[in-house]
């Protein structure tokens, strides 16, 4: 066990192991990274994975994060042996470096594993992100609070769940609401790259999981093949998460039309300031995209039997947090059997032919998002806060 505060003074050194296994988690550890070092910690130590938003903000990951991206029942068995590997190597890790606390973000089946493996459970252990219990099971919760000391929750109405459960949890808001989302510059955007200032503009994003992409981007082709028949002026633009940037363009070196594929924070939401439509993969883009204000399509496909079990687990509606918020389709969301181009055509040509529609999707959208927004203070600075009190909490500091 590290020093107690009474062994601490005000220059000493906070060591946070941090875990991100995919890039939306990578994203909140970097803001939280930064936060804390805003908060007036003079040093900052942090170990850890996570991919190039960690690292910008100053982590050296173990080893590359973005194989730990793997989603699906059946996708998961061919890398079980490289994932076991990996928690052992992770566990020992933080077993060797002796951190402060430890801090896992998302991707529960990965960081699961990591705290069983663990020798020591001397420091705190807080999850940022809650597991969807009020999707799945809401049995999760004892297991969540078998392993972890305390949740950090990205919507108001998780932590009810896990404090009647027994697991302290606080809300700190979701990273949508830093403000970085509707910063975008879709002026400059549509300037830099040639776009008509009148033209329409649809973002495509087929996910940051190469399973996703490779399994989604046909589904985009066969649906714009059918859109672009009608409306050929359509100018397409695809923010590519950075771990799948290569497939991404892979797959649209054939296709028979211009398009703008664009990486990195900055052009993602200078795109979504100058999108008036989007077909995106169901997850926290959807959530950044409605928080733009943008109209957007939700598509979703996993293997047969992998959907056919998550249907039977699944206690909820939608698959879009809007749409489950609302408790009604927002946005139209085209999942599993429906997730073919003939279908989602239809919709995406209907939309481009109805810009009041249009508008009135994105108004209500956005309104529903700004629900995510905890107010006064940034999510990041909430639960830089909220690290600092359990580490205080426990005599670290």
């Amino acid at each position: 066990m590290t020093a107690r505060a009474s062994d601490k003074g005000p220059d000493d050194e906070l060591h946070v192991y941090v875990i991100a296994g995919e890039p939306s988690g990578d994203v909140v550890g970097g803001l939280l990274i930064e936060a804390l070092r805003e908060a007036g910690l003079s040093r900052l130590r942090v170990s850890g994975v996570g991919g190039p938003e960690m690292e910008a903000a100053g982590l050296r990951s173990l080893f590359v994060y973005d194989e730990l991206a793997i989603m699906g029942i059946f996708e998961v068995l061919p890398s079980v042996p490289r994932l076991l590997r990996r928690m052992r190597l992770v566990a020992n890790d933080i077993d060797r470096l002796k951190p402060d606390i430890i801090l896992t973000i998302d991707s529960p089946g990965f960081v699961f594993g990591v705290i069983r493996r663990l020798r020591s459970r001397d420091c705190p252990r807080v999850h940022y992100v809650a597991p969807t219990i009020w999707a799945w099971r809401r049995g999760r919760v004892r297991k969540f609070r078998r392993h972890f000391d305390h949740l950090l929750a990205l919507f108001p109405f998780e932590p009810p769940m896990f404090t009647a459960a027994g697991l302290a949890a606080t809300f700190v808001g979701h990273p949508v609401a830093e403000g970085y989302v509707d910063a975008g510059n879709g002026a400059a955007f549509r300037s830099r790259h040639g776009i008509s200032p009148e033209a329409m503009v649809l973002c495509v994003l087929p996910g940051s999981r190469r399973a996703e992409v490779s399994r989604l981007m046909p589904i985009a082709r066969g649906t714009l093949d059918r859109v672009l028949r009608d409306h050929p002026d359509v100018e397409i633009v695809i923010p590519a998460a950075a771990n799948v940037r290569a497939l991404t363009k892979a797959a649209v070196v054939e296709w028979p039309w211009p398009v703008t594929v664009v990486e990195g924070a900055d052009e993602r939401y200078d795109a979504f300031a100058a999108a008036d439509l989007a077909l995106a993969t169901s997850g926290t883009v959807t959530l950044e995209l409605s928080w733009a204000g943008v109209p957007t399509l939700v598509m979703y496909k996993v293997p047969w039997l992998t959907g056919e079990i998550a249907r039977r687990m699944i206690q909820v509606r939608f698959a879009s947090i809007v749409n489950i918020v609302a408790n009604r389709e927002v946005l139209p969301e085209f999942l599993q059997s429906q997730c073919r181009p003939e279908l989602i055509s239809k919709s995406l040509s209907a939309l481009i032919s109805d810009p009041a529609k249009r508008g009135r999707i994105g108004d209500e959208v956005q309104h529903i998002s700004r629900q995510m927004e905890p107010g006064g203070e940034k999510p990041s600075a909430r639960a830089a806060r909220a690290v600092l009190d359990i580490v205080a909490a426990v005599g670290k500091r």
